[in-house]
């Protein structure tokens, strides 16, 4: 195990490293950890943004598909149905633009960034035992930066607005209302996840899409998990998460604004939200058999006259024939 967990590191450490530089970076021009992490995440999150549009896009696609895909259980049930049943829905995906697992895009994409960010901090108060004595020496960050020099000055502890970022809710602090800001982070950072998934939810609504039981479990559930997650990392991270999801509530709301992610853009105006468009019918070619012969005197009948318009006549071949009437 020991060896699994350092040859995944040493593949990372240069990452580490790039992020840890940036970090600095951050701190170089405004010195303040809180900020610097801040500005970090949204550096991270202008290159992930690209992906929430595209998961946000394929979840209300996914959602626009239901009364579809319901059809299509309908019509292959049963276990001898189910390879029929599987290739209709991907037909059905291609067909559409959308990724069933297009939604948890955002998180998959957000959890190498969180184990990187977790292992930077970690190493940011990195202690080693010099003389008898533990020294804060600081790893992933240049030794000629600013915050190099603050992190030993405060030995290791990442100080910012009275807290110590580098500490978690439930570690070791000063006193019971030295921990209350921690929590506080832990719980804006889940009300805000839940906000986002109930912002694609109450999307959903509005347009009329029904919501998948799936996705109204993972509204009710993941913030439970990760409110666990969220007790046992550091604050610095929480604080990264806070970030994120605030910068991707953003990012739908303008995309909901600007009608990107609305499914039902395209469609027939006059129809209700949710309401399926009719396909329609094929309209039928004139009939080739001659009509039958009306008799002389009677007038033809509509159902027997042909369904192609005869041109009408203009006003010099009418005069004609009345000259040749008389």
């Amino acid at each position: 195990m020991t060896s699994l967990k350092h040859a995944v590191g040493s593949v990372f450490q240069p990452i580490f490293h790039v992020v840890g530089w940036m970090l600095a970076l951050c701190y170089d021009l405004i010195p303040n950890y809180a900020i610097a992490i801040t500005m970090l995440t949204i550096i991270i999150m202008a290159v992930l943004t690209p992906f929430t549009i595209k998961s946000t896009k394929s979840m209300m696609a996914m959602q626009k598909l239901q009364p579809e895909i319901k059809k299509l259980q309908q019509k292959y049930k049963g276990p001898e149905n189910r390879q029929m049943l599987n290739e209709e829905m991907m037909k059905l995906y291609r067909e559409e633009g959308a990724n069933p697992i297009g939604g948890c895009l955002p998180m998959l994409l957000q959890m190498p960034f969180l184990f990187i960010l977790y292992s930077v901090i970690k190493g940011l108060a990195n202690k080693v035992l010099i003389h008898g004595v533990l020294t804060s020496v600081p790893r992933y960050i240049p030794t000629s930066s600013k915050m190099y020099t603050s992190l030993t000055a405060s030995n290791g502890q990442i100080k910012a607005f009275g807290m110590d970022l580098n500490l978690k809710a439930f570690s070791v602090h000063s006193s019971f209302a030295a921990q209350i800001p921690f929590f506080v982070f832990v719980a804006v950072a889940v009300a805000l996840q839940y906000f986002q998934m109930a912002q694609m939810s109450n999307r959903s609504k509005k347009n009329g899409i029904a919501i998948p039981s799936q996705q109204l479990m993972m509204q009710r559930f993941f913030p439970i998990i990760f409110a666990y997650f969220y007790l046992v990392i550091p604050a610095a991270v929480v604080l990264y998460m806070i970030v994120s999801t605030v910068i991707r509530i953003i990012t739908q709301d303008l995309m909901f604004r600007a009608g990107i992610s609305n499914p039902n853009k395209g469609k027939d105006p006059t129809l209700e939200p949710g309401e399926p468009r009719e396909i329609p019918a094929i309209e039928a070619k004139p009939s080739t058999t001659k009509p039958a012969a009306s008799k002389p005197g009677v007038p033809r009948s509509s159902s027997n006259r042909p369904s192609v318009a005869k041109p009408q006549p203009n006003s010099r071949s009418k005069a004609k024939r009345k000259r040749k009437e008389r």
